[in-house]
């Protein structure tokens, strides 16, 4: 399968994590924040706040695009391998899984 994004090994994928972590972090806040106004919002509201919702996770999905890691889900990332996936998602404090290029995530194994 011909792959043109950038390949990672463990040790550079480890090296970027706590600045995934930390921007990862920093937009679950916010759309926690921005749930949190929903649910006390008129329901003339609600349109606004799920664009700003929407919006925020854009803005995070675009941040991990540009950190080279490939996002696959809400608040969950692949470290391309050449041979498959390390995989990581909020809130997992380590990065300690891997997965093939067809498996996806329920695939998932421990990294050994």
């Amino acid at each position: 399968m011909p792959r043109d994004a950038l390949r990672w090994t463990i040790e550079t994928a480890h090296a970027m994590l706590p600045e995934i972590r930390t921007r990862t972090a920093a937009a679950v806040s916010a759309a926690v924040r921005t749930l949190s106004e929903r649910a006390g919002a008129e329901d003339s509201e609600h349109a606004a706040i799920d664009a700003r919702l929407r919006a925020e996770i854009g803005r995070w999905t675009r941040e991990m695009e540009a950190l080279g890691v490939e996002v696959k889900g809400l608040w969950l990332v692949d470290f391309d391998n050449g041979s498959g996936y390390f995989c990581w998602k909020w809130p997992e404090e380590h990065l300690g899984w891997y997965h093939g290029y067809e498996d996806g995530f329920s695939g998932r194994v421990p990294i050994q």
